[in-house]
């Protein structure tokens, strides 16, 4: 399997593990990554190939890509101040921190193995793990913008 056929199949096994309220959730896939969001692209869950910071990794994470850096900073204090919970819950590799273009994000990395059906279900139940987790919070956080 290829890292484009991989993402594009994304969405779908994302959706599998999610219960039903949560599977109605957008995506876009290119190449190298795939989003999910359910109202605003700007503000999505994000599976990306990296390789510049940490070598040869998929990130998978919520990303605030708003237009408004005050939004951006207001959802990751948010996040930041609930970080002790986020690994509790989601384990030792998260962060939550800005990146670029005034952009922000709550992410984890794990190490990439080959693109296949295995592979691909254990991404798909992490992400879905994810979004279990972390979207309360964020309907919480944009509440209070």
């Amino acid at each position: 399997m290829r890292c484009s056929e991989f993402m594009r199949a994304l969405p779908d096994t994302v959706e599998r593990y999610l219960p039903p309220e949560r599977r109605h959730l957008h995506h876009r896939v290119w190449t190298f990554g795939c989003q999910l969001y359910e109202e605003n692209p700007r503000l999505h869950y994000e599976i990306v190939r990296t390789s510049l910071r940490f070598g040869d990794r998929l990130e998978l994470g919520l990303h605030f890509e708003s237009r408004s850096p005050r939004v951006n900073q207001a959802l990751l204090a948010f996040f930041q101040a609930h970080l002790v919970e986020i690994k509790a819950t989601l384990g030792p590799g998260f962060e939550a921190e800005p990146w670029d273009r005034g952009w922000t994000k709550v992410y984890e990395t794990v190490p990439l193995e080959p693109y296949n059906r295995d592979f691909l279900e254990r991404v798909g139940r992490r992400m879905a793990e994810i979004i279990i987790v972390l979207h309360p919070m964020f309907i919480t956080a944009c509440q209070s913008l």
